[in-house]
């Protein structure tokens, strides 16, 4: 076993064991004319940490080891958005609404895709999921289960939504989480470092914070 510098202390990685996860890194969070946008956010902080994610993703590729991507979505006919969820945020522009890059949030529209960038390639597993958290309503347990997963590495957007409550799912379920500080972000510099002050507090009570190339250092040589 190989421990990973992390925060509070080290993480202690099981190579056999461990997948990265990239939360949401959609076009409708990262482009202009997209969601994020539409909410008056600034996408510049979310496509800032594409290259860091990008370099996340191909060293677990290198290393053989699972990459999933996780996108967040609803059917056409709307029928898993529960109007709580739909009448919260812009007015003028929300989840359903044709908007410059297709229906928002919806499956299959061209703004729902992951950017190009990071787009998985043939044999890694794609999430679609109605809700913040990567665990409801979507088979992702029975995939980790069936993997023998017991470790994951989390990256992607925002850091404070649908990143943590991720975390918070697969701790519950046992699972030890590890964020990557470079390769998450939220339109609020303030928001990012308070879910990563959360994640870390009480000696790891949600999971452990590192950075990129102690991670990629010890996959590569574990």
């Amino acid at each position: 076993m190989t421990d990973i510098k992390a925060q509070p202390f080290p993480f202690p990685l099981q190579r056999d064991a461990v997948a990265l996860i990239v939360i949401d890194m959609q076009r409708d969070f990262a482009e202009p004319g997209g969601f994020g946008a539409s909410l008056g956010n600034d996408v510049s902080r979310i496509t800032r940490i594409i290259p860091d994610v990008k370099r996340l993703i191909a060293g677990f590729r290198s290393a053989g080891l699972p990459v999933i991507h996780t996108m967040e979505c609803h059917r056409p006919d709307l029928s898993d958005l529960p109007p709580a969820k739909r009448d919260r945020g812009n007015p003028s522009l929300r989840i359903g609404d044709k908007g410059p890059m297709g229906r928002i949030l919806i499956a299959g529209e061209p703004g729902t895709a992951i950017l190009l960038e990071l787009a998985p390639i043939d044999g890694e597993i794609v999430i679609e999921k109605p809700g913040k958290g990567a665990f409801y309503a979507t088979g992702l347990g029975d995939i980790l289960k069936r993997k023998g997963i017991k470790q994951l590495v989390f990256a992607g957007v925002t850091t404070e939504v649908c990143v943590q409550t991720t975390m918070r799912e697969a701790n519950d379920r046992g699972y030890e989480c590890l964020l990557v500080e470079e390769a998450t972000e939220s339109y609020f510099p303030e928001f990012k470092s308070a879910a990563i002050a959360m994640i870390q507090a009480q000696g790891a009570i949600v999971g452990w914070t590192a950075h990129i190339d102690d991670i990629l250092e010890a996959i590569n040589h574990a």
